[in-house]
């Protein structure tokens, strides 16, 4: 039978079909005998197979409406994007705009700032020319310009105040001007959007339509090709059945011929066949029997694994989808956190620039702080030295004074021997203004950097080996310095490292150092060799042969990263204990590295030691003298004072006598007594 043209199209031999597996051998079967018939060459697989719609209109229609559709999808795209690079643009140069801004006005605050301390100093310097005016009037004209000074720098950082709060308040209406921009921009990428869907779904529709009716056309055009090509067989069909008809009557009587001459010699050879055919029959027929039993288990086999397949197919299938809605999922999550890993960068970028300024001011600020502190620290000094010299001169001259009482007590009073009591010796004159002793751990860090850097193989190669001296080896310091930077990094604060991101390498190595240092107590050269004996193992054979034989060495070499904080921990215990001649602090501060030996004389003066040594001047027997001295002599005034009571009442007594006298004489020798029968100098005087 012969097969129609749609069939010979659609037939493929590598289908899955296996219906259209068998019409595609059939087909390059037959195709096969009607040239062998033509007597043309057999046609191949390929060119049996072969496409013949490559030229079709219909896949014109459909590349030209993809084009169409593509350039549509493209415009539109780019229509609605065309509002966010807008935004985007007006979004850059208000930001390159708001940092110029930004700039103006730091340099406007570093200006008022610097105007502002100029204009301070003048007026400070014209509070000190006051001390040189005494007339009042100068001195109130002198007061009314420094009002009017002050009045002007604080009206100027009114002025700048206004000024930000209005700028403020102008960034307030442009922040609600710029959300009113943003919702309509949005509105008009939804309008935007809502129109290229009615756009893209009316020239789907329209495309769809050309392409059916290319369809449609190319279909009837195939349909007339057809029937022309079919009649056009069917003629060349009936011409060559009349010859083949011709040909097979001819064909039939030598066929006749032959079989007749065939059946008289196959006739005996039919015998003999037909014994072995029987034979051949009888095996054959067992080996089917055999062949159906494979073939059914094979058969149940296939099946069961065709279930399984299926099975798994579908599995397949639900697991895929499920995939494919992960996979959608997680690209959403991934486009969500790439933009907010964008913004934290952004963030962190603008942080990292405001803690750079800030640094970089409280640099400066640290740096002026410390030249103030040192100034005023010479100038409390001085002051501190003559107010103490002042009263050390007071209360050495009191001292003086009783110390000469003590003499005049002992030479004048007692009559004994007087000693001068050991002078008390200023502390005054030890105090110096020496400068604070420099730590030389973190100079010797960065010259072992230095140095091992330049060093040569041969070095390296022996960089764990110990010198003659005993003393680590530059590269061995170096990359124990290098292991304490990379795994100590606990040790130094996470505000300092932020602060030492954007500095270089080394820069960062030795200011990780520094704070190590600092932490772990470390100050000298010898702090460190004692660090890196901590950070150095041997192996057990090695341990031995060096602790049978004094004069063996042992091959050394780094502790692994894991193991550095535990060497660390040994480090800090034996310094505790004393191992290492030094205490390591628990909380170092920058108040106590600043401590030494002038701080601690300091102290020592403000204890009172000195002034109860100067104070005691006088000895305690000296002062038991005088209390017995003083507790007779008292004894002794009391005396005195009693006996200057009696005199003084003895003497009153005499006057009182002396005056009796005279008035008895004035009464003796009176006129009045010779008138008198008895005188009273007979009375007085007695009988004669």
């Amino acid at each position: 039978t012969k097969l129609t043209m749609a069939e010979q199209q659609e037939a493929s031999v590598n289908s899955e079909d296996r219906e259209e597996r068998m019409l595609a051998r059939r087909k390059r079967v037959l195709a096969k005998i009607e040239q062998s018939e033509r007597g043309e060459e057999p046609l191949t697989v390929d060119e049996v197979t072969a496409d013949p719609e490559k030229e079709r209109h219909s896949w014109k229609q459909i590349e030209k409406s993809e084009r169409r559709l593509e350039k549509l999808v493209t415009d539109g795209t780019q229509l609605v994007s065309n509002v966010r690079v807008a935004g985007d643009s007006k979004e850059a140069s208000r930001k390159q705009e708001e940092e110029e801004l930004k700039k103006y006005r730091y340099e406007k605050l570093e200006a008022e700032a610097n105007t502002g301390e100029e204009r301070f100093e003048e007026i400070m310097k014209k509070w000190l020319q006051a001390k040189d005016r005494s007339v009042p009037q100068e001195l109130q004209d002198l007061l009314q310009e420094q009002r009017a000074a002050c009045s002007a720098m604080i009206d100027e950082k009114d002025k700048l105040i206004r000024e930000f709060q209005e700028e403020l308040k102008a960034k307030d209406d442009q922040y609600i001007k710029y959300l009113k921009k943003q919702a309509e921009d949005v509105d008009l990428i939804l309008e935007r959007l809502e129109e290229q869907t009615r756009t893209l779904l009316k020239a789907y529709n329209t495309e769809l339509e050309q392409i059916e009716r290319a369809f449609t056309k190319e279909r009837k055009q195939l349909v007339d090709r057809q029937q022309a090509d079919w009649e056009e067989t069917m003629k060349e069909r009936n011409g060559t059945e009349g010859d083949y008809l011709e040909e097979r009557e001819k064909r039939i009587e030598r066929n006749e011929a032959q079989l007749q001459y065939l059946r008289v010699r196959n006739a005996e050879e039919f015998n003999q066949i037909k014994i072995k055919l029987e034979t051949d029959i009888q095996i054959l027929q067992q080996q089917i029997q055999q062949m159906k039993a494979t073939f059914q288990l094979n058969a149940e086999k296939l099946e069961y694994n065709f279930q399984v397949l299926k099975k798994r197919d579908e599995e397949n299938t639900v697991t895929i989808s499920q995939q494919k809605r992960k996979l959608t999922r997680m690209q959403d999550s991934l486009n969500t956190l790439r933009a907010k890993v964008k913004k934290q960068e952004k963030a962190q970028q603008d942080e990292l620039t405001a803690l750079m300024d800030d640094y970089r001011r409280g640099t400066e600020q640290y740096r002026d702080m410390q030249k103030k502190f040192k100034h005023f620290s010479l100038t409390d000094s001085k002051r501190f030295q003559d107010i103490w010299r002042m009263s050390e001169e007071q209360v050495r001259a009191l001292a003086g004074e009783v110390l000469d009482a003590d003499r005049a007590v002992h030479e004048q009073q007692l009559g004994l021997k007087w000693e001068a009591p050991p002078p008390v010796e200023s502390p005054v004159l030890h105090v110096s203004h020496a400068p604070r002793k420099v730590s030389q751990a973190t100079l010797y860090a960065s010259q072992v950097l230095s140095e091992a850097g330049s060093s040569s193989n041969e070095e390296e190669a022996a960089a764990v080996e110990p010198d003659s001296g005993g003393e680590p080896s530059l590269l061995l310091v170096k990359q124990v310095l290098e292991l304490l930077c990379e795994e100590a990094t606990f040790l130094v604060e996470a505000k300092l490292m932020q602060l030492l991101a954007p500095l270089g390498k080394d820069e960062q190595v030795l200011m990780m150092l520094d704070s190590i240092f600092k932490a772990l107590g470390i100050e000298t050269e010898q702090d460190i060799h004692h660090l890196v004996k901590h950070f150095l193992q041997m192996d057990t054979a090695e341990k031995e042969g060096q602790e049978s034989s004094e004069g063996g060495g042992a091959s050394l070499a780094l502790i692994h990263s894991t193991d550095v904080p535990q060497a660390l921990r040994d480090f800090v215990e034996i310094r505790r204990a004393g191992g290492a001649g030094k205490t390591v602090p628990t909380a170092p501060s920058s108040c106590g590295a600043a401590s030494g030996p002038r701080e601690q004389q300091l102290k020592a003066l403000l204890d009172g030691s000195f002034w109860q040594q100067l104070g005691g001047a006088l000895p305690r027997s000296h002062e038991r003298v005088w209390e017995a001295l003083l507790e007779g002599l008292g004894r002794y005034h009391a005396s005195l004072q009693a006996r200057s009571r009696l005199l003084q009442h003895s003497e009153a007594l005499q006057q009182q006598n002396r005056e009796l006298r005279l008035l008895l004489q004035q009464y003796m020798q009176a006129k009045i007594n010779h008138q008198l029968e008895v005188p009273p100098t007979l009375s007085v005087s007695g009988p004669t």
